[in-house]
């Protein structure tokens, strides 16, 4: 058998893989790899086709590899992600670099910006800022009785003049204030001190906002409200509270009292804590005033009734001017 023959032919005439890959082309140029001629046959059997020849060597030892000169440059695509400058050459990063950072001290200050509470199960935020001019409003009065029993004033003088754009906002958030802040006060029992005086009539909370406050105010809050107490009470308030009389139930309308000075007011409670507003310390002086001078015109018999009844309102109109 001619096994030369066989060699270069091969099974049914089919020549043989080369033994090497020869190298093309000059030492200057690059150098390639020549694949080997493959043929294939329509005539093979399914049996011939998973064979491959067994004699298929390459010698990977007498291959060329490319030389250095050869490879592809990257350098002018590559990026030192180290240096800083190459992030202000870079587009893709001043997308990055206009959204603002958020510092812990940003963070702390939106904090006080912002408050949750909850009020009847349900959360809310109020807007702090908003309502820092007026959050005066509502204060600690400290305690009587037993020492657990809190003084909760409420000063109607501070509060926000109806006339302002941003009105609805601010009563808004000042409401959730003040029923918040009731709750953090209040352990047992307690009692309300309204300073009614000083107050002019566009500082005066609407009945619909006075009505939603005893409607939020939590059903033991309401049952341990001990006493509602009204310093200077002015016929506006008589009105809106005889308004509100169906509203509320009889019971916490018996807690309703009326005092007209401070002298009064001490006499129920402690004061030492409670902080008055100088405006109503005024319109409490002036008061006084105007009641001795019309007991000593009474006594005298100089001044008609109609002159002291003017003489009462312009030392509350005077009061109100001051703490506007």
């Amino acid at each position: 058998m001619d096994f030369a023959k066989m060699n270069s032919e091969g099974a049914e005439g089919r020549p043989v893989p080369p033994t090497s890959l020869p190298l093309e082309g000059g030492p200057s140029q690059r150098k390639k790899l020549s694949a080997p001629r493959i043929s294939l046959s329509l005539d093979q059997s399914e049996d011939d086709l998973g064979e491959t020849p067994d004699d298929l060597d390459i010698n990977v030892d007498d291959m060329d590899t490319p030389e250095e000169g050869d490879y592809l440059d990257y350098t002018d695509h590559e990026m030192d992600w180290e240096d800083p400058k190459m992030d202000l050459q870079s587009g893709t990063s001043d997308a990055y670099n206009t959204i603002p950072t958020y510092s812990s001290e940003e963070e702390r200050q939106d904090g006080k910006l912002w408050r949750a509470v909850i009020i009847g199960e349900q959360e809310h935020r109020i807007n702090m800022k908003i309502i820092e001019p007026y959050m005066k409003v509502i204060s600690h009065g400290g305690y009587y009785g037993n020492g657990v029993n809190a003084i909760i004033v409420f000063a109607a003088c501070f509060l926000p003049d109806s006339d302002l754009p941003d009105y609805h906002e601010i009563m808004e958030n000042l409401f959730l204030y003040v029923i918040s802040t009731l709750e953090l006060m209040v352990a047992e029992d307690y009692m309300i001190v309204y300073l009614n005086g000083a107050t002019p009539h566009r500082r005066m909370p609407g009945l619909g906002w006075l009505k939603k406050c005893y409607q939020m105010i939590d059903r033991r809050l309401r049952k341990n409200l001990k006493s509602f107490i009204i310093l200077h009470p002015s016929w506006f308030i008589r009105t809106v509270l005889a308004i509100t009389k169906p509203f509320i139930s009889a019971k916490f309308s018996s807690k309703i009292k009326y005092v007209n000075s401070l002298d009064e007011l001490q006499q129920l409670i402690p004061m030492e804590q409670i902080q008055i507003p100088e405006c109503i310390i005024r319109l409490d002086k002036e008061l006084k005033e105007a009641e001795n001078s019309k007991v000593n015109s009474f006594l005298l018999g100089h001044q008609p009734a109609a002159d002291r009844t003017q003489a009462e309102e312009a030392a509350t109109s005077n009061s109100q001017s001051q703490a506007s």
